[in-house]
């Protein structure tokens, strides 16, 4: 009894020796006693080779065993590994598709709320409209790109609302696919306007910077800030009262025949997501 209990310490300072050398030392050494122990349990050897083998690696054997595993359990981790990598990979995959399918849902029901605005107002009563939605910016702020083209008979010239009535512009190019719509605010961009209620009449004129400057206004028509400006019918290139912003500003001068207003335009360009192409008015002449 005190030999066995001897040798066996042994056996525990040498396994503990083992240890002590480098990582992948210490992890050759298990995994080859590890084979080694399923070779013997299925290979005929002597009884005297399996006992002088078993006795050896013992402490190996009890380590394993201490730590929550057997020989068999060790393999069998490596497989429940590569099988939880693979359920992995499927769930993120399963997740990947799911967040696709909830943005696509976001979607749908961001343009069935525009829809159901725009219906409200009655404005497929008024024009014959295309839905699209704003996919990006030219180099300049006061041009969009949008996701609809030839292909949707939109064409040149077609003015291009919100689903809240409010002038966004015009469309200036297009392709097949998409279209370029240029802003009211473009330097480019003159329209006749009417100051809501009051019947003054101006000419816009894009001043950048979502703004627009009202000119030609006769002296001695009174205006005010905040007074809302519409389009007006006078040009032919908008439908008329649609709503395009509010006075800011009022330039006003003792010896000019004329006075100006500068005004602020009823959307942001960050906020412009889905729009209305009208792609005929001539009802609203």
């Amino acid at each position: 009894m005190r030999l066995n209990r001897k040798f066996g310490n042994n056996n525990n300072n040498s396994f503990s020796r083992l240890l002590g050398q480098g990582m992948g030392f210490r992890i050759g050494i298990i995994i080859f006693i590890i084979i080694a122990i399923f070779i013997l349990n299925l290979s005929p050897f002597s009884r005297g080779i399996k006992d002088f083998f078993y006795s050896i690696s013992s402490p190996i054997q009890l380590w394993l065993w201490e730590k929550g595993s057997n020989t068999s359990g060790f393999f069998s981790s490596i497989l429940k590994a590569e099988d939880l990598k693979q359920e992995n990979e499927f769930l993120k995959a399963q997740n990947q598709d799911l967040i696709s399918e909830n943005i696509e849902l976001e979607g749908l029901k961001r343009e069935n709320e525009i829809l159901r605005t725009a219906l409200g107002l009655g404005l497929e009563k008024e024009f014959d409209l295309e839905m699209a939605q704003v996919i990006g910016k030219e180099a300049s702020d006061d041009y969009l790109i949008i996701n609809k083209g030839f292909n949707s008979g939109i064409r040149s010239g077609f003015p291009v609302i919100t689903e809240n009535k409010v002038l966004i512009g015009k469309i200036t190019e297009v392709y097949e696919s998409i279209s370029i719509v240029e802003l009211l605010s473009s330097k480019n961009s003159s329209f006749d306007i009417e100051i809501f209620e009051k019947d003054i009449y101006s000419l816009a004129k894009g001043k950048g910077n979502s703004e627009i400057l009202l000119d030609l206004i006769a002296k001695e028509e009174e205006i005010d800030i905040g007074d809302k400006v519409i389009t007006s019918a006078l040009g032919g290139n908008f439908p008329k009262a649609l709503l395009v912003g509010e006075v800011k500003n009022i330039k006003k001068s003792d010896t000019a025949a004329f006075q100006q207003a500068e005004a602020k335009l009823s959307f942001e360009i960050k906020d412009l997501r889905d729009i209305f192409i009208i792609k005929d008015f001539t009802s609203n002449d």
